[in-house]
């Protein structure tokens, strides 16, 4: 359920959206609401929210000064604000904080409700990016982005890895394979590649381990022989390595994850 925060001095304002969301939300949403902005960072400080609406205007600690704050929190909501007044200070600001959306009073309702479901959309893409992020290899990654401007024999070898990972690899294989001197390939690969041929074999191996983990449902053995490994102890030994975590665990805390995502 998605827990939305409420924040507004003015009793009829905040109940007013709290209704029409409620309204709206047939059960999908917990509502909270703050009267005030110091209210709001004590509620937040005990508490999670998804979505947080905050008017602009409000004594002691504005809706500025309060998304400034939560903004170095960990796992901040997202926001959308709601104001009396047109100002294009205010909405500049409010778009350095990564506000999604900007609402005048009086609240049109189906604008209002119209803005929360896009805010939800945000953050879910917002954590569907942080959960790529952990799942994908960055040194990987970076090499992907620059795959074209390799060596050919290098691509050769990308490729080569990407059709055989199954199998036993060797760079000296490779190299043979390549009609190449596997010293001067060697030198080649880290040259372009920035890591060495036996550290890329690897890290793709468990890349590939990773995406069976969480899009199958293969178990740790199987899923050690189509990443390449002839033994899953060794497999799960080279796993933790990296991972700092068994491939068992793993997959139990991003299924985990992902499960909040959708």
């Amino acid at each position: 359920m998605k827990t939305i925060l409420i924040v507004d001095d003015e009793p009829r304002t905040r109940e007013g959206v709290r209704k029409v969301l409620e309204a709206k939300s047939t059960g999908r949403y917990r509502i909270e609401t703050a009267a005030s902005g110091l209210q709001a960072i004590e509620w937040l400080e005990q508490h999670t929210a998804d979505l947080l609406i905050t008017d602009i205007r409000m004594p002691q600690l504005g809706g500025l000064d309060l998304i400034e704050q939560i903004s170095e929190m960990p796992n901040p909501p997202v926001v959308i604000i709601i104001s009396g007044h047109a100002e294009f200070d205010y909405a500049q600001k409010a778009l350095k904080f990564g506000v999604v959306d900007y609402l005048l009073k009086p609240l049109d309702k189906h604008k209002l409700v119209q803005s929360v479901e896009l805010a939800f959309k945000k953050q879910e893409e917002q954590e569907r990016i942080e959960q790529m992020g952990k799942l994908v290899d960055s040194k990987l990654m970076k090499t992907m982005q620059e795959a074209d401007s390799f060596n050919p024999s290098v691509q050769q070898a990308i490729q080569f890895v990407e059709e055989h990972m199954h199998e036993p690899l060797t760079m000296r294989a490779i190299a043979e394979h390549l009609h190449m001197n596997a010293s001067y390939f060697s030198v080649l690969f880290k040259d372009q590649i920035g890591i060495t041929f036996s550290e890329y074999l690897t890290r793709r191996r468990i890349q590939k381990a990773k995406e069976l983990l969480l899009g199958t449902q293969l178990t740790i053995a199987e899923i050690a022989e189509a990443s390449g490994y002839q033994s899953d102890k060794y497999f799960v030994k080279v796993f933790r390595s990296l991972e700092g975590v068994s491939p068992g665990q793993y997959r139990k805390s991003r299924s985990y994850d992902a499960d909040k995502i959708d």
